[in-house]
């Protein structure tokens, strides 16, 4: 039973769409699908060749706009279901003008549900994947690495034979379609499937799916006696359709099907199209003829152009072009309620005759589940490419400033504070539920997408300075007004990242005094995302007493606080350097690295397992598991595409940084792993072990390539020259420090270098590879000539030499003992400059441009300092002691491991943007029989003494309580108060209605709630729910 209800919920998950009631649909809204329409192509040489041969599996079907190929795809489809021969057949269409329809995700997605529903057992296949990484494996940034191998997957298992996959209108895919059109050439190719896929003829397509080398192109351009006979076969379909609806006369029916045929030109969208405008009933028989005469002329283009002269000339034009102008610009699809709050109607119609109105466009759009489409992408394409002038006058930029205005007039209207009558300040967003009616519904897109249209280029290009500055505005008084109400309707839509995202675009605003409020908001922001993002109403508890006292959000909402709590945490007067925890682990972290686009980060850790995080929102996008004992050691290849970690079980694991999947595990080493590396061209790994031995792999295979022997030496630090040619590894022998020059290519020991008299604790290649830096116990730093071995400089640096590191332009070499850093220059061996911190030394790193110092001390702080000039930039302020610390390679940020956190700083204003912290304890247990209670740290619990339970219960709190992870501070077991996880926090204790949190920095915040209130809130609740 719970393998079913598994198997039930990766199922529900994975549907996005169900392509058969898309297919019935579509032939709802497009007429019923008429097989002599479509028959033709059944003896067609071409579709019997790839339908008998097996060599032939990929079949292109490609036309010009409205020739039919949608409905010639359902025929196919509906007569490959009738054939005798059990076949999988699974199929999907794209649409430009749907969401869900767009994207090449959601092919696969569709693909792949389709199958499975035929096929239960294929699931094993996205199991293994989805039990690790659940909904998200299906919608997040990695979809379509995770899809496109578990599609794969898919079509090899041996037990899936004469597969059908059929894929319509992929020049409707706007996402993705390069992704798409190279799997499909892929998968042709190395798979028995079949394919069949329909596009327009455009050259994009045409160069990808010629790779396909098992493929049948069938044009219908080059077909067209067939598709004209077909046609003609349509129209005398929906002649007989009309006769029957209006009660043509024969003479009528006549005239009609004569017009048809010769103006059609062989496209049934034409056809459909006016068809679809003589069964209008405002049209009256009578009118017939003369309606043939002067409005249908032949093509597409012609007849969208007449539609819009008559659009000019009814009494609703201005409302039509406002409508059509919305329906081109907006970033996706809108309902009826979006778009009536987007339209300025002068109140001269009720929102109720919108769908009339809409009726009046023409026949350029279609209502669907009160969602407005365009009837074809075709229709779009020309209201944006040829009648612009028409519907766009002022340009598409002042479009994007309309909606973006209205948007903003609307929202600060309407918005309001517990939007969805939630009432309890922790109520969970996993349980929110949409009410009926939904007072989101009209604002949906305007809270999503309106910065989006004003900080869009178009906008702003078309901006005048005054204009810009009353927008700019209208910003400034819906910050001050309804900020936090926007934040909690985002939680609501479960669009909050997409929300930090939009203020970010707003960075370059020009009004001082919104700049000003912005830069406040973007922190409170990041700092509270996590409250508001798990439940929508702490915006008014958490987010606002924890924020400090002077924030300007805090300041501007003082009055939204919460009356139960009595006395408020004693909070900083300014933001903090940490603005924002990533949660995740549960055990200190062992090292950090930055993707070489600054865009990622990866932390391996003691709980056996790698995070990688976004910079930008702090989101954790994957986390990676495996390994069977702590992890050491994580790189990222140069390319940012394969992330390698090495760890106590003695492998070395290579990741897919976008899927998050094990590529490989390299195994070989008898000990634990201290220490890996990429080379620079990303080709090799090597791993370096105590077991006395360093290891090259090659990337693609994971073959291991060369085992280089130290004599049984522990190996202490390992490096690849920047050309990717040369490792250089470090050990003790003999008590001596020796370092060892390795070939990649042959394995071959090139060269020792010897000279320190003790071991040596670090080693860096200058980035031309020409030099090796090491640094050594006996308190000298020794520089090498890579290819003669030669020692070019021996700097004497005294007691307690630690960390050694070349400039970015090997220019100089910096080496750290105690409480200062040494600068000297690598061709002379001259001391050209001395550091001194006052503090002792953790660790230290060049800026990629080698103007920056970064400096990781014990006290937890990171110094940077000016290399040329050995100023003083900025303190960066931690907790504890800094053990290793990098930039960013744009060197923009900087990010520094301390104890059982990692934080990252901005290097330009000193912002910490993310700290990540671990772990909580639970302690102080008593019992007082009389009240039937426990009492802890972290709360009372009931229990009842004459109950005896054989098996575990779960505990029920009384009264205020602290969650047991420190997550929450609780009132009869609900969450009430959210505690950051920035704050640490270790300890608690609790008295009657005092809450005391210690924390691992020493700090101590005691919070004073009001039990009458509480009990007056969830008691007014309670009764609620019951009335």
């Amino acid at each position: 039973m719970m393998e079913n209800k598994e198997n039930s919920d990766c199922l529900k998950d994975l549907h996005q769409t169900d392509p058969r009631d898309d297919k019935t649909h579509i032939q709802r809204t497009k007429g019923d699908l008429f097989k002599d329409s479509y028959r033709w192509v059944l003896s067609h040489n071409d579709f019997k060749q790839w339908r008998d041969n097996p060599q032939y599996r990929l079949l292109w079907i490609k036309g010009d706009p409205g020739k039919g190929k949608t409905m010639l795809l359902c025929g196919i489809i509906d007569e490959i279901e009738k054939s005798t021969t059990m076949h999988c057949l699974s199929y999907f269409f794209c649409q430009a003008t749907e969401v869900r329809l767009r994207t090449a995700t959601a092919v696969l997605r569709g693909l792949i549900y389709m199958i499975i529903t035929q096929r239960p057992l294929l699931i094993s296949h996205v199991r293994e994947r989805y039990d690790s990484s659940g909904k998200k494996l299906f919608n997040d940034a990695n979809a379509w690495e995770a899809l496109s191998k578990l599609l794969m997957a898919i079509l090899n298992d041996p037990s899936l034979k004469d597969a059908i996959l059929i894929v319509d209108a992929l020049d409707e895919c706007v996402e993705g379609l390069p992704l798409l059109l190279k799997f499909l050439s892929q998968a042709s190719s190395s798979s028995r499937a079949k394919w069949i896929v329909s596009s327009r003829n455009w050259p994009l397509i045409e160069e990808n799916l010629d790779t396909a080398m098992q493929g049948v192109r069938l044009c219908l351009e080059l077909n067209e006696t067939s598709v004209s006979a077909a046609v003609k076969a349509y129209i005398q379909h929906k002649v007989q359709e009309l006769t029957e609806k209006k009660a043509y006369n024969t003479t009528t029916q006549h005239a009609v099907e004569r017009h048809l045929t010769s103006n059609a030109h062989g496209t049934f969208l034409w056809v459909a199209l006016v068809c679809q405008e003589l069964g209008d009933p405002k049209v009256k028989k009578r009118h017939t003829l003369d309606k043939l005469k002067t409005s249908y002329p032949p093509g597409l283009d012609p007849l969208y152009q007449r539609m819009m002269e008559n659009i000019r000339d009814s009494l609703d034009a201005e409302i039509c072009r406002q409508i059509l102008a919305i329906v081109s610009v907006v970033y996706r699809p809108i309902t009826l309620a979006e778009l009536s709050i987007l339209v300025d109607s002068h109140d001269d119609y009720e929102n109720d005759e919108l769908p009339d109105v809409i009726g009046s466009c023409g026949s350029f759009l279609t209502i669907r589940d009160d969602v407005v489409y365009f009837i074809h992408q075709s229709a779009k394409d020309f209201l944006l490419d040829k009648a612009s002038d028409q519907i766009l006058a002022a340009g598409i930029g002042h479009q994007h400033h309309i909606i973006f205005s209205r948007s903003l007039k609307n929202l600060t209207k309407s918005l309001q504070r517990d939007v969805y009558k939630l009432r309890l300040p922790g109520f969970p967003i996993e349980q929110v539920s949409l009410p009926d009616p939904d007072p989101l519904a009209s604002m949906t897109y305007s809270c999503i997408y309106w910065i989006d249209h004003f900080s869009d280029p178009e906008c702003l290009k078309a901006l005048n300075l005054e204009s810009r500055h009353r927008s700019e505005k209208a910003i400034l008084k819906f910050c001050e007004r309804k900020y936090l109400y926007w934040l909690e309707a985002l939680s609501l839509l479960r669009r909050i990242s997409k929300g930090i995202l939009a203020i970010q675009k707003l960075k370059d605003v020009q009004t001082p005094q919104l700049a000003e409020l912005l830069q406040d908001a973007h922190k409170f922001f990041l700092s509270n995302k996590r409250a508001i993002e798990s439940a929508p109403l702490q915006a008014y508890a958490a987010a606002l007493v924890f924020s400090p006292s002077q924030s300007r959000v805090r300041r501007l909402f003082i009055t939204e606080e919460p009356e139960w709590i009595l006395t408020k945490p004693h909070v900083e007067t300014h933001w903090p350097a940490s603005l924002n925890t990533l949660e995740g682990h549960t055990n200190e972290i062992t090292q950090i690295a930055f993707s070489h686009d600054s865009s990622l980060i990866a932390s391996s850790s003691w709980d056996k397992r790698i995070r990688l995080w976004r910079t930008n929102t702090g989101d954790c996008m994957q986390v990676l598991e495996g390994h069977k004992r702590p992890i050491t050691s994580v790189a990222f290849s140069h390319d940012a595409e394969l992330l390698a970690s090495g760890s106590w079980d003695g492998t070395v694991r290579l990741w897919r940084v976008s899927t998050g999947d094990c590529l490989k595990i390299l195994e070989g080493h008898t000990e634990k792993i201290h220490s890996i590396a990429f080379s620079f061209n990303s080709e090799f790994i090597a791993s370096a072990s105590i077991d006395g031995s360093i290891r090259l792999w090659d990337t693609d295979s994971g073959n291991h390539i060369h085992k280089l022997q130290l004599n049984g030496t522990d190996v202490t630090s390992i490096a690849f020259s920047p050309n990717s040619a040369l490792v250089a590894s470090a050990s003790m022998e003999n008590d001596e420090g020796t370092i060892s020059l390795w070939c990649t290519e042959t394995g071959r020991r090139i060269r020792d270098l010897r000279g320190h008299s003790k071991g040596i604790i670090s080693i860096a290649f200058s980035h031309d590879s020409s030099l090796l830096a090491s640094a050594s116990a006996d308190h000298t730093v020794r520089i090498w000539h890579t290819n003669t071995g030669e020692c070019a400089q021996k700097l004497y640096h005294g007691r307690g030499l630690g960390e050694v590191a070349f400039s970015h332009d090997s220019v100089l070499v910096a080496s750290a003992s105690g409480r200062e850093i040494r600068l000297w220059r690598t061709a002379t061996g001259n001391r050209v400059q001395t550091l001194i911190t006052g503090k002792l030394i953790g660790s230290i790193a060049f800026s990629q441009d080698s103007e920056l110092m970064a400096i990781g001390l014990w006290d937890g702080d990171v110094y940077i300092k000016h290399v040329a000039t050995g100023a003083h930039v900025q303190t960066l302020e931690g907790v504890d002691i800094v053990a290793s610390v990098a930039f960013s390679p744009d060197s923009a940020l900087v990010a520094a491991v301390a104890g059982r956190e990692v934080r990252l700083w901005r290097i330009d204003t000193g912002e910490c943007l993310q700290c990540i912290d671990v772990g909580a304890r639970l302690q102080d247990l008593s019992i007082t029989s009389v009240n039937s209670r426990i009492l802890t740290n972290i709360g009372s619990i009931i229990f009842d003494s004459t109950d005896i339970a054989h098996t575990k219960i779960p505990a029920h709190f009384s009264g205020i309580g602290v969650r047991g992870d420190y997550s929450w501070i609780t009132w009869n077991d609900n969450n009430v108060l959210r505690l950051p996880a920035k704050l640490g926090a270790c300890h608690s204790a609790i008295s009657r209605s005092t809450v005391t949190i210690g924390c691992e920095s020493g700090r101590v915040i005691i919070i004073h709630f009001s039990t009458e209130e509480l009990s007056k809130l969830y008691d007014c609740v309670e009764d609620s729910c019951i009335a």
